[in-house]
């Protein structure tokens, strides 16, 4: 039976697990990240259901699925903003830190440990985010193919990766985890990077047509993010199921 989960990646950020919510520890990018994330995906949310709304329950209603939750790091922001959140990693570890935090948090977040292909809930929910993860599942064509089937008709995923270039390589390896140490060594596979054309052509077999991409830019003065034109390191792609 084919499998999105790769044994060896698994293992390396469940290790990583109990540091998930210390914004000074090894996940200190991803807390960085967070909030231009967050921006991104609830503004494009609220473009593509035609929500006005900008109170703190603006999402009330929609079903959402965070695969590769980790911690929980995006999924408490959108149960926060009234969503139905489901997360899950195939990380056990990862899901234990998730439960017990949004329990500390007082959020209402159904997180299993379980890949998108071993689960049941097909074509429930109205968007789907896939952030920081199809660099390390073993299948990316077959990881698509299983978000589709847990996607309603026209429902909106979100797909946020790194692009395979020497930029990347220079900012995302080099950088990232040999002179800054934001990461641990090894945290990434330069040669698992995707370009956004080939995420794209994979998405399009798989029945998702593109809403937008966009790049994600840190800037080093700020120690900020901004979207950016530039795709040459992270970038998003927001596609839905048609």
């Amino acid at each position: 039976m084919s499998t999105t989960i790769n044994k060896e990646e698994i293992q390396k950020f469940s290790k990583l697990a109990d540091e998930w919510w210390d914004v000074n520890g090894k996940f200190k990018p991803l807390h960085m990240f967070n909030p231009i994330r967050i921006e991104y995906i609830t503004e494009n949310i609220k473009k593509y259901y035609k929500i006005k709304s900008n109170k703190s329950n603006s999402l009330e209603g929609l079903k959402i699925l965070d695969i590769g939750c980790g911690g929980g790091l995006i999924s408490e922001p959108m149960a926060r903003l009234g969503a139905k959140v489901t997360g899950i990693d195939a990380s056990e570890k990862n899901i234990e830190v998730a439960k017990l935090h949004s329990k500390k948090s007082d959020l209402q977040i159904n997180y299993l440990s379980c890949s998108p292909e071993n689960l049941n809930d097909l074509n429930e929910y109205d968007v789907i985010l896939n952030l920081e993860i199809v660099e390390h599942v073993e299948n990316v064509n077959f990881y698509i193919n299983s978000c589709y089937k847990l996607l309603k008709n026209k429902g909106l995923m979100f797909t946020a990766t790194l692009n395979r270039t020497l930029t990347s390589y220079i900012k995302a390896i080099i950088g990232a985890e040999y002179i800054l140490r934001w990461l641990p060594i090894g945290t990434h596979d330069w040669n698992k990077f995707i370009k956004p054309e080939e995420l794209e052509k994979t998405l399009s077999q798989q029945k998702f047509l593109t809403v937008d991409i966009r790049g994600m830019k840190f800037n080093p003065f700020s120690k900020k993010w901004k979207i950016s034109s530039d795709l040459s390191v992270n970038y998003i792609i927001s596609s839905f199921k048609s």
